[in-house]
């Protein structure tokens, strides 16, 4: 009976936890995200068109990180270079240890936004991510 109520609590506990990510497949004008060297975590994120979302950004990485969000049908490429900053929709730079809680406005075009972290070589070594954004 202890193993069972103990399987229970473990089981309602790992519910809440994700239901508080807002991560993929779901809905939700809040992005809960933690940025190491090199990755997003999660790495893709559904939020609702031209409603403002709210950011919360963790930097556990030893280097700066920034989330980047590509216009649509935009994409960095291999590298983020100069020549992509006329294609960037929105984004937020996050120094190492800190973090950022920050609103924006998401696209009002439904569709597949790239999230890329600017940072030299960051890119290159797979720090990428996938805005949903649903009617």
């Amino acid at each position: 009976m202890k193993n069972r109520i103990s399987l229970t609590v473990v089981v309602l506990g790992l519910l809440l936890v994700l239901a508080a990510c807002g991560g993929a497949g779901t809905v939700s004008n809040t992005i809960n995200v933690t940025m190491t060297d090199f990755q997003f975590s999660p790495n893709t994120f559904t939020v609702p068109a031209g409603q403002t979302v709210t950011l919360n950004a963790a930097n556990n990485g030893a280097v700066i990180h920034n989330f980047v969000i590509m216009k649509l049908g935009q994409s960095a490429g291999a590298s983020f270079g100069d020549e992509d900053l006329p294609n960037v929709y929105w984004q937020v730079e996050v120094q190492p240890g800190a973090s950022a809680n920050v609103t924006f406005t998401a696209p009002a075009e439904p569709g597949d936004y790239e999230v890329v972290c600017r940072t030299p070589g960051h890119l290159e070594a797979g720090m990428a991510a996938k805005l949903v954004v649903e009617k």
